[in-house]
């Protein structure tokens, strides 16, 4: 049996997470913890797991240190959307480093296991494309997002430094463009940001000229490759790219949803953020060759599942 934490465990992806590790450990009776302040993570997100003997839900900020018994640590505490992440920097900041040290401090004291979800925001505005893991970004570290790049990026720093100079067991995922049922509403990130617009029948809103691309990883795909490279028995530490290789531009993004929500919404172009990419699409022959890792789910696929909740959540 494993003692599982999950940091960030109420937010969208953790949840699902919790969800994945209750299931994979039924067998050994293996138990998980949500750790989760609800900042942007929320309740309603595990309320479902609430009954479940082997599920626990602690109210916990990450920047404070926590004691608990546990063999494995995965730590996804940070909001991951723009409008979340900006709202308050200075505690984005701090999530993402002295949350990573809190945890890499928890797992060095009971000697568990460690796995970062980090980001291909660390890639930044990119240069070079596709990103594969050799890149080492572009980054404004002045910028409106550095808060979340840079937190990030220190966050992998100190996870290699804790296994150089203290022997911590540790992973590292760059987390690529992810989407899926849970997403909030107010997540502000492009995907929810068009159902919401097509199913109100409001402008579709595209910043920049739509030209720009992302790759969109369905939410169970992603999840399996984190689980997956969890429980990888080797001494292969990462990063690892996790994501899906299809790009698209947001224009075609903004086109598929009008189609499957058969809106009658029109799109509107305003300026682009500063600093925001133009350009996001991850190489993952690292993860193929380690895990198999190849997403399963066709966007328009992951678009209906989304679409169908964001019906009955509005």
């Amino acid at each position: 049996m494993k003692r599982i934490l999950v940091a960030g465990g109420a937010g969208f992806l953790g949840s699902f997470l919790c969800e994945k590790l209750l299931a994979m450990g039924n067998s050994r009776g293996d138990e998980v913890i949500s750790l989760d302040n609800y900042f942007s993570g929320s309740k309603k997100n595990i309320e479902h797991l609430l009954s479940n003997p082997r599920f626990e839900a602690i109210r916990h900020d990450v920047t404070q240190p926590i004691h608990l018994e546990i063999d494995e640590i995965y730590n996804l505490a940070c909001p991951a959307s723009p409008i979340h992440y900006q709202h308050n920097p200075v505690h984005t900041t701090k999530t993402c480093v002295m949350g990573a040290i809190n945890m890499l401090e928890l797992a060095r004291n009971v000697k568990a296991k460690i796995i970062q979800a980090s980001t291909s925001e660390i890639y930044g505005d990119p240069l070079v494309h596709p990103q594969n893991e050799e890149y080492f970004g572009n980054v404004n570290t002045i910028g409106a997002r550095s808060c979340y790049d840079e937190g990030k990026r220190v966050a992998e720093t100190l996870f290699y430094d804790y296994h150089r100079q203290y022997g911590v067991e540790i992973k590292i995922v760059r987390i690529f463009n992810t989407y899926g049922p849970r997403m909030a509403v107010n997540d502000g990130r492009v995907v929810s940001n068009f159902i919401i617009q097509a199913l109100k029948g409001d402008e579709i809103t595209i910043y920049g000229d739509g030209k720009q691309t992302r790759s969109f990883c369905y939410v169970d795909d992603l999840i399996d490759g984190i689980t997956n490279f969890m429980n990888l028995d080797s001494k292969e530490f990462g990063p690892i790219n996790l994501g899906n290789p299809s790009e698209f531009t947001i224009f075609e993004l903004a086109e598929k949803i009008i189609k499957l929500t058969k809106s009658r919404s029109k799109i509107i172009f305003k300026s682009l953020p500063q600093n925001d990419p133009l350009q996001r699409k991850p190489v993952i022959e690292k993860a193929q060759k380690l895990i198999n890792f190849s997403p399963k789910i066709d966007l328009e696929i992951g678009l209906e599942k989304t679409i169908n909740y964001f019906k009955q959540t509005i």
